[in-house]
């Protein structure tokens, strides 16, 4: 079934994602970016910047943001990768995963073209299931190496929620962790508390993150499950919170097309790296 496509006022297209108990999420093509997803009570749980601009060249504030083949400034490239700045498409011929043939899905591609190749030099295919389903929204990306050669890249949903007053919410499934802290000179510490609240902006890098990492906000009775599968080496998971919103971010790198080669390739160079890895990350609202 073709997803429900609509244009905005400027002939942008947008993706309408809906399902039996109310709830939605809206999705762009630019940027293969998720920029609402709503309950079935209809109350937004992305946050959105009144600065957003939702144009070529600016990266949207907001929702959820795609980052490849770069998180953060590690690497040469513009911050976040150039992923988050293209016109995706609709995938016209999408694997197999589950769900498949569901109206509340929807499958992008990302090509590499000539230009791309001027300022990252490597063939690829980036895929993006989205699906939505009652209290929960999931995201597969998948990447292909078209290239002749290996090579190695990260991947990062740069995550936006809403919530209330930052000193009504805490964070748990971070503790013991190590992470670099941002604002000390990326000075490197062991977490203590069992779990994270807030007084203030915390901009830290957890090494090691888990599969499963809950925000709890006391005002809104509500919490926020973030899971992530088969990121066996994610290496770090960055929080970011500033007066009214947190943005949960997770890291990691996939793998190639040429699996034993790459592997033997990876072993030797880098523990960051692996093959084929499907990161499917489930955002559940309890």
């Amino acid at each position: 079934m073709s997803p429900n496509m609509i244009r905005d006022s400027d002939g942008s297209p947008r993706i309408v994602l809906s399902e039996p108990t109310g709830s939605t999420a809206e999705v762009l093509l630019y940027g293969g970016q998720v920029v609402s997803w709503k309950n079935e009570r209809r109350e937004e749980l992305l946050f959105m910047s009144s600065k957003a601009v939702r144009k070529p060249p600016k990266a949207i504030r907001g929702g959820m943001p795609v980052c490849f083949p770069q998180f953060a400034n590690c690497g040469s490239l513009e911050q976040h990768g150039f992923a988050r700045n293209k016109l995706w498409s609709l995938d016209d011929c999408p694997e197999p995963l589950p769900p498949a043939n569901n109206p509340s899905t929807v499958d992008l591609v990302l090509k590499s073209t000539e230009e791309d190749l001027k300022t990252w030099p490597h063939r690829f295919e980036l895929r993006l299931r989205i699906s939505l389903s009652a209290g929960k929204l999931t995201l597969i990306p998948r990447v292909r190496n078209t290239d002749s050669k290996a090579f190695s890249f990260m991947f990062a949903l740069r995550n936006y929620f809403s919530v209330s007053d930052i000193s009504e919410v805490r964070v748990e499934g971070l503790e013991t962790l190590d992470y670099f802290d941002n604002l000390l000179r990326k000075e490197r510490y062991t977490e203590q508390a069992d779990a994270i609240s807030f007084d203030g902006e915390i901009d830290r890098v957890y090494l090691s993150t888990p599969t499963k990492i809950a925000i709890i906000d006391h005002e809104k009775k509500r919490t926020f499950e973030m899971r992530k599968e088969g990121m066996l080496d994610a290496v770090y998971g960055e929080m970011i919170l500033t007066s009214w919103f947190l943005s949960l971010k997770l890291c990691g790198t996939l793998g190639t097309r040429r699996p034993k080669l790459f592997l033997i390739w990876a072993m030797k160079i880098t523990k960051l790296c692996c093959v084929w890895i499907l990161l499917l990350l489930k955002v559940q609202l309890f």
